[in-house]
C-alpha cells in the first residue's frame, strides 16, 4: 500500500514542477515551443536512464512494442497540449478538473474496460466522488465567474 502511495507523490510532485515551469514563463506566438523544449530535456534525462538500465534486449522489446509507444507517444502529445491550453487559459487551479476527470478515464476505459482489473464497491463509490468533484468544481468555476 504505501509504494503506490510514493510512486504516485513521486509522479504528482513531477506533475506539480511542469506545471509549475509552463505557468512561470512568458507569452510566445508558437505555443508548442516550451512544451517542446521540455520534451527534450524529459528525453535527454530518459535517454540517460534507459543507458544506465541497459540490458541488451531493447531492440527485441522495441519490435514486440513499437505499436503500443507510438499510442502511448500519441497519448503524451494529447496530454501536454491539453496541459498547454489548460493552464495557459485557466490556471494550474483548473487541474483538480483534470485530475478528476484522468480519474475517470484511465481507471473506468483502461483499467476496468480494456485490461479488466478489479473494481469494487469502494472503487466505484471513490469514482461517484469524484464525479461529484467535477459537478462541485464546474458549479464553483461559475460562481466565481459571476462574482467578476
Amino acid at each position: 500500500m504505501l509504494k503506490p502511495l510514493l510512486f504516485a507523490s513521486l509522479a504528482a510532485i513531477g506533475n506539480a514542477i511542469m506545471v509549475y515551469g509552463q505557468r512561470a514563463t512568458a507569452s510566445t506566438s508558437n505555443p508548442f515551443f516550451f512544451i517542446f523544449i521540455a520534451i527534450v530535456v524529459c528525453g535527454i534525462l530518459f535517454g540517460i536512464s534507459t543507458l544506465a538500465f541497459r540490458n541488451g534486449n531493447e531492440s527485441a522489446y522495441f519490435s514486440a512494442n513499437w505499436q503500443m509507444m507510438a499510442i502511448s507517444g500519441f497519448g503524451f502529445f494529447l496530454t501536454f497540449v491539453g496541459f498547454f491550453l489548460l493552464f495557459n487559459n485557466f490556471g494550474a487551479t483548473q487541474y483538480t478538473l483534470y485530475a478528476v476527470i484522468s480519474i475517470i478515464t484511465t481507471t473506468l476505459c483502461v483499467g476496468v474496460l480494456i485490461f479488466k482489473e478489479d473494481f469494487n464497491f469502494y472503487h466505484a463509490t471513490a469514482l461517484i466522488i469524484a464525479i461529484i468533484a467535477i459537478a462541485l468544481f464546474t458549479y464553483g468555476n461559475a460562481q466565481n465567474s459571476s462574482w467578476n
